[in-house]
C-alpha cells in the first residue's frame, strides 16, 4: 500500500507521492517534447513546398507564377494541422510547467519544504479528471501565424510579386503588372491582387490580435503561471 500524508501536515507530500509525481512530470516533458517535434515536422513541410513552388516558379522566365498562388493551399493545410497539433502540445507543456512552478520550484528554493499553497494539485488533478485543451483552435493558428507561417507568407508573397515583376522582361508600368496577374480567363489580375492583399493582411492581424491578448492574458494574472 502506498504511503500515506500524515494527517498532521497536509501541506507535506509523502516519499510514495513525491515518487509518482517525479514520474508523472517526466511523462508529461516526453509527450510535449513529442509534439514539440510534430510542431516542427508541418512548418518543415510547408517550408518544402514552398521552396519546390519558388523552384518551378524562377526556373525560366516563362515559367508562370501559378504554383506560387496555388502552394498557398497547401500552406494553409499545414498550418491548420499544426494548430491542431499545438492544440494538443499546450495541454502536456502546461501541466509540466505547472508542476515545475508549484512543485520543484518551491522544493528548490525552501530546501524539501513543499508546500501547496493555492491548491495546486487540485488544479492539476481537474486537469486530469476532466482533460480539454487549454488553447481555442483559432488562438492555436494565430500563435502558429505569429511565430512562424507568418513569415512563411510573406516570402511567399514577396516571391509572387517579384515574378510578376521581372519575368518574362521588367515590368514596364502599374497597368502590365496588373495584366500578368491574371489567371488565364478564369480571374482578371485586379481580382487575384487584390484578394492576395486581403489573404496576406488578414495573417497580419492575427497575428497583432493574438500577440495582444497574450499580453493582456499575462498582465490580468500578474506574470503568474497558469494552466493553459
Amino acid at each position: 500500500m502506498p504511503e500515506k500524508r500524515i494527517a498532521e501536515d497536509p501541506s507535506e507530500f509523502s516519499a510514495a507521492e513525491i515518487g509518482a509525481l517525479a514520474h508523472l512530470y517526466r511523462g508529461e516533458v516526453y509527450r510535449s517534447t513529442i509534439w514539440r517535434t510534430r510542431l516542427d515536422t508541418t512548418t518543415n513541410w510547408a517550408v518544402v513546398t514552398l521552396g519546390v513552388a519558388l523552384s518551378i516558379t524562377y526556373s525560366s522566365p516563362e515559367a508562370s507564377p501559378l504554383p506560387l498562388l496555388l502552394v498557398g493551399i497547401l500552406i494553409l493545410l499545414f498550418l491548420a494541422l499544426e494548430a491542431r497539433r499545438y492544440r494538443y502540445f499546450s495541454v502536456w507543456r502546461a501541466r509540466s510547467r505547472w508542476m515545475e512552478r508549484h512543485f520543484f520550484v518551491p522544493m528548490l528554493k525552501d530546501g524539501g519544504d513543499l508546500h501547496t499553497e493555492e491548491n495546486w494539485q487540485k488544479a492539476l488533478a481537474a486537469d486530469y479528471d476532466r482533460p480539454s485543451y487549454h488553447v481555442g483552435y483559432l488562438a492555436a493558428v494565430a500563435r502558429r501565424v505569429r511565430n512562424n507561417y507568418l513569415w512563411i507568407l510573406l516570402i511567399q508573397t514577396v516571391a509572387y510579386v517579384g515574378k510578376l515583376t521581372v519575368h518574362p522582361t521588367p515590368v514596364p508600368d502599374l497597368e502590365t503588372f496588373i495584366r500578368r496577374a491574371d489567371i488565364g480567363p478564369l480571374m482578371p489580375g485586379e481580382a487575384v491582387l487584390t484578394i492576395g492583399f486581403l489573404y496576406i493582411l488578414s495573417w497580419v492581424a492575427l497575428a497583432v490580435w493574438i500577440r495582444r491578448a497574450d499580453e493582456r492574458r499575462i498582465r490580468e494574472r500578474g506574470g503568474r503561471a497558469a494552466m493553459g
